[in-house]
């Protein structure tokens, strides 16, 4: 009898520690919809198609950095399952693009989808849904906002930094310019000129000469740079998408214009806007950066560069190492996989967003130096600096020293 009591009590205490293994296991291991042990399903939206399809190469470079990922064991032994949808820069499309990754694809999170009004028309959807709107393709400031859209974060420098940044240097160089400014019409454009405004302060109403905005739908923008030379404005702040800005940059050119042309960061691609207008068209325009420019000869030595360059030639051959795009997909999908690797087994969408709001001093291989990454549960903007550069030659020559310019949210 007692021999029997023994194997029982041994059963028993088999049993308890099975049980304790698994309720252990089970605590280790956290998941949400689009998170198992082998793998983590991340939704995308771009516009591949449409007036701002040159930016569709943001997400074939991350499709690519995924693949390499996966290649060398994936995150934490996980691969990543990434889908990506065409919207076609179109708010509805998107919409409907972000429903199907949420509700059909059942994706763990969306990551850096792109655009602000595409961005903007899923932002409550996204936040009453509690799915993660991670790192989005956008320098809105309204990205910065956790109070009230606790699921969605920016990425890059937000776009009210960057003109109060032309601003500063305006109205330190050239005080008694008279400006035009060519914008969308849209949030993005328009956070891009309040930015403006805002860094000229007091001064803004008298030297603003003429504000100009067009559609995406417009053919061309050629009869708005006439009307703004027309003006006598010595400075020239374009606020506009790739297809325009390289539009702008040949009309300019093409009528003998010549103001100090300040363009915005989201236009400053080599490859996609100042090769296709023209290096002899582009001379001297200023920008500003937070990445570094692989045409810039600095980096041929830099150990981050090597890697950029590595992975292009491996991952993505066909992909135009000169496009900013490449760089800026490449730089976030580092940022997402860190994030990714800082959940360990709680892969659920609030620790996602949780570790994304806990970057403390991170870099991507492909940052300036001086700038690093740093979030905050009531810090949404991971990158807030940026260095003012000129064009000359064939590519951009930093100049000045990197400057913090935080916009509220």
């Amino acid at each position: 009898m007692p021999a029997v009591t023994g194997k029982l009590a041994a059963a028993s205490l088999a049993l308890a520690l099975i049980a304790a293994s698994a309720s252990t296991a089970s605590a280790q291991k956290k998941y949400d919809t689009g998170a198992t042990d082998t793998e983590i399903k991340i939704g995308n939206i771009m516009p591949y198609s449409g007036p701002a399809s040159a930016y569709g190469i943001i997400g074939r470079t991350e499709a690519a950095y995924f693949k390499k990922i996966n290649e060398e064991g994936g995150i934490n032994g996980r691969k990543i399952n990434f889908v990506s949808y065409d919207d076609a820069y179109s708010p509805p499309k998107t919409v409907e693009q972000a429903r199907k990754l949420v509700e059909s694809d059942e994706v763990l999170l969306i990551f850096n989808s792109l655009g602000t009004p595409p961005n903007s028309a899923i932002q409550k959807y996204m936040n009453s849904k509690k799915v993660p709107q991670l790192f989005v393709a956008t320098g809105a400031t309204k990205w910065n906002d956790p109070q009230n859209f606790p699921w969605t974060m920016g990425w890059q420098p937000n776009y009210q930094s960057e003109t109060q940044i032309y601003a500063k240097y305006i109205l330190k160089e050239m005080p008694n310019a008279k400006i035009g400014v060519l914008y969308q019409n849209d949030d993005y454009g328009k956070d891009y000129l309040k930015g403006l405004k805002d860094g000229l302060g007091a001064k803004a109403a008298s030297m603003i000469v003429l504000e100009e905005s067009y559609e995406t739908s417009e053919p061309t923008i050629d009869n708005h740079i006439v009307k703004m030379k027309a003006t006598g404005a010595d400075i020239f702040i374009n606020i506009t998408t790739p297809k325009f800005a390289a539009q702008a940059i040949k009309k300019i050119s093409e009528i003998g214009w010549k103001p100090t042309h300040f363009l915005n960061n989201v236009s400053a691609s080599v490859g996609s806007v100042i090769k296709p207008a023209g290096f002899e068209n582009s001379q001297d325009i200023i920008s500003a950066a937070y990445l570094k420019d692989v045409s810039d000869p600095q980096w041929k030595d830099d150990a981050g560069m090597k890697g950029f360059l590595e992975f292009m030639t491996k991952y993505f051959p066909e992909g135009d190492k000169l496009d900013g795009g490449t760089i800026v997909g490449y730089g976030v999908a580092q940022t997402l996989v860190e994030v990714l690797k800082k959940c360990g087994d709680n892969l659920t969408r609030e620790n996602v967003m949780k570790q994304a709001a806990s970057l403390k001093d991170f870099r991507t291989e492909v940052l300036l130096p001086g700038i690093k990454i740093n979030t905050g549960a009531n810090d949404f903007a991971p990158i807030s600096s940026l260095q003012l550069m000129r064009f000359k030659g064939e590519k951009w020559d930093l100049f000045g020293d990197v400057i913090s310019a935080d916009a509220g949210g």
